[in-house]
């Protein structure tokens, strides 16, 4: 069975949810609880981690998590109520594997969960190099500033190109790195360094 550590002040829902779908679930109702539960034990497969919670908050409990070598490799998705396209690029460049805003639809989280658990599993940087060395020099820079955090129309405006232009590039990018959208993409520049 897959291990998760779902860090919630309100995990009602998911803990009586998750395991139907395979899942073993261990509660921590803060980031506090969810370290002294690292502490005794790392063996967990992956952490939900919500950013709004008493005590420590998803972001610190993060740099905690990324901080301990039992914990570093642990791959994290953050639960958060805010929509914030730079507060996610953060997460990520802070060591976020994925996020998912609330309300949530549970297959969408279940999708994500498998796509988590997929990518964590070690791979190739050859193979990693491949795809990125794949793209043409314009959707290397579209990715670039995608990683930045800059919006579409950010981005359309600093290469002189319609909006319309710049969603056909990231589609382009999409389907060459394998990844399901924005996130992945962002998550993949920065794992490359790009």
């Amino acid at each position: 069975m897959t291990k998760v550590l779902l860090v919630d002040d309100n995990s009602k829902y998911l803990k009586d949810a998750l395991p139907f779908y395979g899942y073993e679930v261990t509660c921590a109702c803060d980031g506090v609880q969810a370290l002294k539960t690292l502490a005794k034990n790392s063996d967990f497969d992956i952490i939900l981690l919500d950013v709004m919670m008493p005590n420590m908050n998803g972001w610190e409990t993060l740099r905690n998590i990324r901080q301990n070598s039992l914990t570093e490799h642990l791959p994290v998705i953050m639960l958060t109520a805010v929509n914030d396209e730079q507060k996610m690029v953060l997460g990520l460049k802070n060591g976020a594997d994925d996020y998912i805003v609330k309300p949530f639809m549970l297959p969408n989280l279940l999708a994500r969960m498998e796509a988590v658990l997929r990518r964590s599993k070690p791979k190739s940087p050859k193979i990693q190099n491949t795809a990125v060395n794949n793209l043409t020099n314009k959707e290397k820079e579209v990715l670039s500033m995608l990683a930045k955090g800059a919006s579409n129309k950010e981005i359309a405006d600093k290469m002189v190109v319609k909006e319309v232009t710049i969603k056909t590039h990231l589609n382009s990018i999409y389907k060459k790195l394998n990844v399901t959208g924005r996130t992945q993409a962002i998550l993949l520049a920065v794992n490359m360094k790009f």
